[in-house]
C-alpha cells in the first residue's frame, strides 16, 4: 500500500513539474506593451518589424511619451511590460516602488543633448551660453528628461534665472519641442541629438552639451515590469523582446538613429572582476 502511495505521488510531483515546465517553456506570442521615450520612437518602429519577421504572433502596442508622464501611468496601473526610460531618475522610482524588476534594468542606450534652429532661421544665438539672445525658446517641462537635462545645463551655466525670464513654449515631451522649432513657432529649442537627426534636412545643430554641463549622463535604461494581466506566453514574448532589443542587430538600429550603446556598465563590471581577481591572487 505504501508503495502505491509513493507510485501516485512520484507521479503527482512529475506532472506538477511538467506543468511548471509547460509555463516556463511557453512560445512567445499574444500582446506585449512597451512604455517608451519619445525619443526613441523611430528605432523602435524598426526594431519591432525586424523583430516579427522571427516572431510573428508577438504583438507589440507602443506608448511613447515623456519618461516622466510613462512614469505616472505605469503607477496608475495602465498595463505595461517593458519600461524604455530616457533617464535614470524614471527608472530608479519605478524599481523603488516595485513596478519594475530591478535585476532586469539595463543602462543600454546614450543620447546628448542640443540646441537647434532651423535652417533658414537667422539667429544671434551661438550656443547654449547665449541662450538668452533668442527671442523665444522651445523647451520641455521640468518633468520631462530632456527638459530636465537642458535646466541642468543653464545652472551649471548659471543662466537658469535669464532662461526663466523668456518666452518659453513649453513641450509635454521631446516631439513637441521639435515641432515647434520645425515649424517655426520658436526661433531655438533643446532637443536630443537623435531628434535633431531625424529632421535633418530641416534643422541645423547650433551646439552640442558638453559632459561639464551636465549632472548626469544622458543614459536610457530599460527594463521589465510587472505586469500581472500577462498570459505565459505574453511573459515570454516580453522577456524575449526585451533581450532582443540588446542584441547587435537592434544596437546596429540604435546607432543609425543616433544613439551610443552605453558600455560603462560592461566596463564598471569588467573592472569589479579584475579587482576581485588581484584580490583571489593576493
Amino acid at each position: 500500500m505504501k508503495k502505491k502511495l509513493a507510485v501516485i505521488a512520484l507521479a503527482g510531483i512529475m506532472a506538477a513539474g511538467l506543468t511548471v515546465g509547460n509555463v516556463q517553456a511557453a512560445e512567445p506570442g499574444g500582446e506585449v506593451y512597451v512604455f517608451i521615450a519619445a525619443s526613441l520612437a523611430n528605432a523602435m518602429e524598426e526594431i519591432q518589424k525586424d523583430f516579427n519577421q522571427k516572431y510573428p504572433d508577438v504583438e507589440i502596442f507602443y506608448n511613447a511619451d515623456s519618461s516622466g508622464t510613462l512614469q505616472t501611468q505605469i503607477e496608475e496601473g495602465s498595463r505595461c511590460d517593458i519600461f524604455f526610460s530616457a533617464a535614470t531618475k524614471q527608472m530608479d522610482a519605478l524599481v523603488e516602488e516595485e513596478l519594475a524588476k530591478e535585476e532586469s534594468v539595463v543602462n543600454l542606450l546614450e543620447n546628448k543633448v542640443v540646441l537647434i534652429k532651423t535652417n533658414d532661421t537667422e539667429t544671434k544665438v551661438t550656443g547654449f551660453e547665449n541662450i538668452t539672445d533668442a527671442e523665444n525658446l522651445a523647451l520641455a517641462g521640468e518633468d520631462v528628461p530632456v527638459g530636465q537635462y537642458a535646466r541642468e545645463i543653464f545652472t551649471s551655466l548659471d543662466i537658469m534665472d535669464q532662461v526663466e525670464k523668456m518666452e518659453i513654449n513649453e513641450g509635454k515631451n521631446v516631439t513637441e519641442v521639435l515641432a515647434a522649432v520645425t515649424q517655426g513657432s520658436n526661433e531655438v529649442g533643446v532637443v536630443y541629438a537623435t531628434d535633431a537627426a531625424s529632421v535633418a534636412d530641416q534643422v541645423e545643430i547650433i551646439a552640442e552639451a558638453s559632459s561639464d554641463m551636465l549632472q548626469t549622463p544622458v543614459l536610457y535604461p530599460v527594463g521589465l515590469t510587472e505586469d500581472e494581466e500577462a498570459l505565459p506566453e505574453e511573459k515570454a514574448a516580453a522577456e524575449t523582446f526585451f533581450e532582443y532589443l540588446q542584441t547587435e542587430s537592434a544596437l546596429k538600429v540604435f546607432e543609425e538613429h543616433g544613439f551610443s550603446p552605453y558600455t560603462a556598465d560592461a566596463e564598471e563590471s569588467a573592472a569589479e572582476d579584475t579587482q576581485t581577481d588581484q584580490k583571489t591572487d593576493s
